[in-house]
This record gives structure tokens, C-alpha cells and sequence, in this order.
């Protein structure tokens, strides 16, 4: 039996907060995120990060759900990473000093967590990543146990009530017209469902590994081996509320066979006899943004708003389709391309998510050539030339060596340069004798 999860949670909420925002125009919903981590285990602890001067609207549900808030304040150069570096570190002192969790949620979409998540991986600890898959880096998702999107916990829009619910519901003051402008940015519901099909590549995969290690393929063992396979899978964006309810649209399509029941389904292969359909990866969906980048080259190159983009798309390419590559909506496959290097993509709170051309497009500068240096030719010295001594190609001169104490006499007729020497006069010899 797996031992429960005990779950210590980490919010970078500056950057999950702006991700919502900028992406699904939504007030980030700590409830929701706390609910759906509390299906995966219990959470122990639960710490969230932020200059939270700015943030006195998120205070209170933060106060509400015991989250304790860590007061991030900036430095004067305006530090980006000033939360994500106060995150890892609590996180992990967190694992070395608390034996009993074993699990870790990361709220955030940065990908500079990447190194937090293969050293908490290292030391045998469960993580969670959950944010939406319009800004969550593709390499969190691809590298953690299993990634929770923020667009799966968003709920299903209600039906509209009766007219006399609207009037007794409607404050006063406010017109409706007001009313609904306001309702408006949170209109925004769950993407439209991928198709089955799509699926099933990984299906087929997570089956197989089971067949070869002789293991029989029941419903939560199935689950558990698809997301080792991807930890970005979800049921939820096959319009499915639970993984039971999943398989049982896989049986309906005759995707698989499913034997068994009160929850102890098994899954088989259909094999040839089901549908089939060629499978797409996402990097085939490249080359059509490629395409619209380049022939609006300028304007993206002064960043665009991602909804002109997908009109641009959709008005020069009427038959492409993002969703059969596996994206649920524009916004994903922009992230998708970002990691790519394909675009730059920059949410903005006011604006809403901006896009700009990636280094792919502005390669870097090459490197300048580093100077030549500069090579001291030698001079090669005349061999002072010795008598008896050979030189350096062996041949012993023949050179009389000069005499000591000699000059060389000037021949006749020379003059020297300058005023004639004056002799001293010459003392004239004389018989007197010397004095005693």
C-alpha cells in the first residue's frame, strides 16, 4: 500500500497571479488550488511569496485558507528572482529538516524551479507542479511527477438564473449593462475538450509497458503509468471529470476493452480493429507561426497582443488548427513556441498576454574575432667570430688574433678632424747634478 502524502505547498504568487491574469483574465483562486492538491494528499504546510504591499486584495483568502505569507521586498535594482531564491531555499531546508513530508507542490510557472524540482526528485520527495499551460514552462511540466493545470480546476459556467433572481441579486446602483462588463473577464470557462484520439498514442504506450512487465492492467495502475510516461497528462482536457469516466469514452469511442467493474476495471487493447489516426507532435505546428511571424514581422518585433496574432493565423491559414497538435488553445501553443524560442512571450495585467519575436528570429551577434596576436620576429645575431673556435656550420676561421698594446697606424697624409694637438716642449738635458 502507498504511503499517504504528507504535502508542503510553495506559492511564487507574483507569478502565478500575473499568469492567470494575463491568460485567462481570472482572480487567482487559492481555494481551487488548495482543493485539488488536497485530492493528492494531506497538505502539512502551505507558504506563499510576494511583495504583498501590492497584494492587500489577496491577504484576506490567503488569512482565510492558514496560508502564511512571506513578505518578499524588492531591492533597488528591482531583483526578478528575489521570491524564487527565498522559495528554494525554504523548500529545501524544508526537506532536510522535516522527514515526514514527502511531498512537494510548487505553485508557479518559472521555469528557474527546474533545479529545485531534480534536487528535491534527488532526495526521494513526490512534486507536484500546478499553473496553467498558457505560461507554465514546458520543461516543469515535462519533469515533475505530475503537473496539475489551473485551467482543469476552473469551473463550468452555470446556467443564468431567472430574471427575478438577476433583480433581487443585482446591487443597487449598478445598471446591468455595468453589471455584465464586469462579469466579464471572468466569463472565461474551461477549453474546448482535445479529441480522444490524441490520447490514445499514450495509452497504447502506458499499455504496452504493462504487458511487458506482466502486470495486469487495472484502472489506477493504468493512470499511474501514463503520467511516469507524461506528468502533463490530464483526463480533465478530454472533457472527462475523472479517469473512470475517461476509459469508459475510450470504450464508447472503441478505443480499448474494458472487463470488470465495481472499481476494478481492466484494460485491454482493441488493436487494429479500433480507429486509427496518425499521430501529431507538437513541433509540426510550428512552422505555420513561423510563417505569420515572419509576415508580420515588424509589428511583432514590437510586441503584439497574442488575440491579433491568432486572427492573423486564422486569416492566413483558414484550415490550421492548433488543437490537433494537442492545444487546447492559442495561448498553449505561444508557451509551447517560447520554449522553443520561437516567440518571447510577456504577460501583462493591463494588456493581457504581449508577444514578441524570439531569439530565433534575432540570432545572437557572433562573437568578434579576437585580435591577432602579435609574433616578435627574432633577429638572428651575427656569431662572433673566434679564432680557433668553429662556428655554428663547423668551420674553424682562420683569423689572426689581434695584438695587445699596439694601434693601428694611420697611413700618411692623414688628418684628423679638428684643431691641431699642442706638444709640450721638450726639456733639454743638462750635466748639472742632481741635488742630494
Amino acid at each position: 500500500m502507498e504511503d499517504k502524502l504528507k504535502l508542503a505547498v510553495f506559492i511564487d504568487f507574483d507569478n502565478i497571479e500575473i499568469g492567470v491574469k494575463s491568460t485567462l483574465h481570472r482572480e487567482f483562486d487559492v481555494a481551487a488550488v488548495l482543493d485539488a492538491l488536497k485530492e493528492r494528499g494531506e497538505i502539512v504546510t502551505c507558504v506563499a511569496y510576494a511583495n504583498w504591499g501590492r497584494q492587500e486584495s489577496a491577504t484576506r483568502a490567503m488569512t482565510e485558507h492558514a496560508v502564511q505569507m512571506v513578505q518578499r521586498d524588492p531591492s533597488p535594482r528591482g531583483d526578478k528572482n528575489g521570491a524564487d531564491i527565498n522559495l528554494a531555499l525554504d523548500a529545501l531546508e524544508m526537506a532536510f529538516t522535516h522527514d515526514h513530508i514527502n511531498a512537494f507542490a510548487i505553485v508557479s510557472g518559472d521555469s528557474d524551479f527546474m533545479a529545485l524540482l531534480n534536487k528535491l526528485k534527488q532526495y526521494d520527495k513526490r512534486v507536484f507542479v500546478l499553473g496553467g499551460k498558457a505560461f507554465t514552462s514546458t520543461i516543469l511540466q515535462k519533469n515533475c511527477h505530475e503537473f496539475i493545470s489551473y485551467e482543469s480546476l476552473l469551473d463550468e459556467p452555470k446556467s443564468s438564473p431567472p430574471p427575478h433572481q438577476r433583480a433581487a441579486h443585482q446591487p443597487s446602483g449598478q445598471p446591468p449593462q455595468q453589471q455584465q462588463q464586469q462579469r466579464g473577464p471572468q466569463a472565461h470557462r474551461r477549453p474546448a475538450p482535445l479529441d480522444l484520439a490524441q490520447a490514445m498514442p499514450l495509452v497504447e504506450r502506458a499499455l504496452q509497458a504493462l504487458e511487458r512487465r506482466s502486470v495486469r492492467p487495472q484502472l489506477g495502475l493504468l493512470k499511474s503509468t501514463m503520467l511516469q510516461l507524461d506528468s502533463a497528462f490530464s483526463e480533465k482536457a478530454y472533457g472527462s471529470g475523472s479517469f473512470t469516466d475517461f476509459v469508459e469514452k475510450l470504450q464508447k469511442a472503441n478505443y480499448v476493452q474494458v472487463t470488470g467493474g465495481e472499481g476494478r476495471y481492466m484494460i485491454k487493447r482493441v488493436g487494429a480493429a479500433g480507429p486509427e489516426k496518425a499521430t501529431v507532435r507538437p513541433e509540426a505546428a510550428l512552422p505555420v507561426l513561423r510563417d505569420v511571424l515572419e509576415t508580420h514581422r515588424m509589428e511583432v518585433d514590437e510586441g503584439v497582443l497574442s488575440e491579433a496574432l491568432a486572427e492573423w493565423v486564422k486569416q492566413e491559414h483558414p484550415n490550421y488548427d492548433w488543437k490537433q497538435y494537442g492545444f487546447q488553445e492559442f495561448s498553449e501553443l505561444l508557451n509551447y513556441a517560447q520554449d522553443k524560442l520561437v516567440v518571447r512571450i510577456n504577460p501583462d495585467e493591463e494588456k493581457g498576454l504581449m508577444v514578441y519575436l524570439g531569439p530565433e528570429f534575432h540570432p545572437p551577434a557572433p562573437p568578434e574575432a579576437p585580435p591577432e596576436p602579435v609574433v616578435e620576429e627574432e633577429i638572428d645575431e651575427p656569431q662572433p667570430i673566434v679564432a680557433g673556435q668553429p662556428t655554428a656550420a663547423g668551420i674553424i676561421p682562420d683569423v689572426p688574433a689581434p695584438t695587445r698594446g699596439r694601434t693601428t697606424r694611420k697611413p700618411a697624409g692623414h688628418r684628423s678632424a679638428g684643431p691641431p694637438k699642442k706638444r709640450a716642449p721638450r726639456r733639454k738635458k743638462t750635466d748639472e747634478p742632481m741635488p742630494e
